[in-house]
């Protein structure tokens, strides 16, 4: 369980952090082995790589490599976090008086995140590959061509519709917890609820009665029945999108 909640977890947030990636790649193979002042930089700054990106290659550039992103934190935060997390419980960062050590915990640590960077060092390299692809007028360092589906391919529609599903699932299981209990919680004679006055009512009694893990509880059962109806929405939307502008000319 140590091994899925953190790499879910690290998957979550890489969504809305890996347009910061798309953007720190482009600028560290900025101007690569050449002298400053002797190259254009097409990227002055943070903010400036933000506009440039959206601007010339489009909004959708600035997740670029979302895919093998999120396969590689699911991946390297995984093993990193639960192999450590196993050896915590098993009580292994603990010495023969029931101490912790400190010592123990740092070679854990390091042995945990040798293991995760070593298995996720190949699809890191593909991540950074496809991050880079660049239009012509705002390409840095050597351009792969790399191509994971062909253009207008199902399987572009399929794979976007997974990750969204992801996203959809991390932001909506509290409020579908909350709304769960509030619709079975017991009403008195007049329909009232008893144990919350609302939504926001449930969610605070649940987070402070069973922390955060509380609000996610069904996670599980939640992305197997959104999961696949998100992507099965979206894919039979884009494929009937695709049909209509084929077949109505």
């Amino acid at each position: 369980m140590d091994f899925l909640m953190s790499g879910v977890a690290a998957c979550g947030a890489c969504v809305f952090t890996n347009p910061l990636e798309v953007v720190k790649t482009r600028m560290q193979l900025q101007g690569e082995l050449q002298a400053p002042g002797t190259y254009q930089r097409h990227y002055r700054n943070v903010f400036h790589a933000f506009f440039t990106i959206g601007k010339v290659d489009g909004l959708a550039a600035l997740q670029k490599g979302l895919g093998p992103a999120l396969l590689y934190q699911f991946l390297m935060n995984g093993i990193r976090l639960g192999t450590y997390g196993l050896a915590e419980s098993g009580g292994y960062l603990r010495t023969k008086e029931g101490t912790h050590s400190p010592v123990r915990s740092a070679a854990a640590g390091a042995l945990a995140g040798v293991m995760g960077a070593y298995l996720g060092s190949p699809i890191y390299m593909v991540k950074t590959h496809l991050q880079a692809q660049a239009a012509s007028e705002i390409a840095v360092g050597h351009q792969y061509k790399h191509q994971i589906f062909p253009p207008q391919s199902w399987k572009v529609a399929l794979a976007a519709a997974m990750v969204s599903g992801v996203a959809v699932v991390l932001a909506m299981t509290p409020f579908d917890v909350a709304s769960t209990r509030l619709y079975n919680q017991p009403t008195d004679t007049r329909g009232k609820g008893l144990m919350y006055r609302g939504i926001l009512d449930a969610l605070l009694q649940t987070a402070r009665t069973e922390g955060l893990f509380g609000m996610y509880k069904g996670i599980g059962a939640s992305y197997f029945r959104l999961g696949p109806h998100t992507i099965l929405s979206l894919f039979f939307w884009d494929q009937l999108r695709s049909f209509y502008s084929t077949y109505a000319k």
